[in-house]
């Protein structure tokens, strides 16, 4: 598989996972996207779908990593790069437990995570760590503007997920936004994926 290709699972990922929750949030009974996490779309009998998501944009970083880490411009950040896609690969292996109501019926929160639930969260915590991490490595070799905007993104995408954990462990004034806030935040995090398969596409 050439280089190319392999940046470009790097640029297709985000806007495919974008779309993917974007559809299945909007067709769901019960299910409130300012409020949701987009994990709880894996609940259910539509729920493969989400699964997939993960699956298939998980795949696609970690090919997209490979592809970072032939081209030498940041071999630390090709590796936090696979541990993001590790993550998104182990978040759609292991489904997540209700949280906020979600789906219909379940309670807020859980008193016993169980342990599909708790491996979700545990890859899902990993592989946001890693790509904000990603950020500022690749800032270290990037021209001044390129660094600047991803220690911004960096910075920014760490500090919504960090709000949107708040939110989602039922805070109150906060529970109601924590799927925005998450929205917010992975739109962030996929938008520097995109821009940085396209920088090293086409400079």
């Amino acid at each position: 598989m050439g280089n190319q290709v392999l940046l470009a699972c790097g640029m297709a990922a985000g806007p495919l996972f974008t779309v993917a929750y974007l559809l299945e949030g909007a067709s769901r009974v019960g299910y409130k996207p300012f409020r949701h996490p987009v994990s709880s779309l894996t609940l259910g009998r539509a729920g493969l779908a989400q699964t997939a998501s993960f699956l298939c944009t998980g795949l696609l970083s970690l090919l997209f990593a490979v592809g970072l880490w032939d081209t030498g411009s940041s071999r630390w950040g090709a590796l936090l790069i696979g541990v993001w896609a590790v993550g998104l690969l182990g978040a759609g292996a292991f489904r997540t437990d209700p949280v906020s109501g979600y789906p219909v019926g379940t309670p807020d929160q859980l008193q016993h995570p169980t342990r599909l639930g708790a491996l979700h969260d545990l890859f899902s915590l990993i592989g946001f760590l890693a790509l904000a991490a990603a950020c500022f490595v690749f800032a270290l070799s990037a021209p001044l503007g390129w660094a600047l905007y991803s220690i911004v993104r960096g910075v920014l995408f760490a500090t919504t997920m960090a709000l949107a954990s708040v939110a989602f462990s039922q805070r109150q004034g906060w529970v109601d936004l924590g799927g925005l806030i998450q929205r917010v935040s992975l739109t962030i995090g996929w938008t520097w994926q995109t821009l940085t398969a396209v920088r090293l596409l086409y400079t």
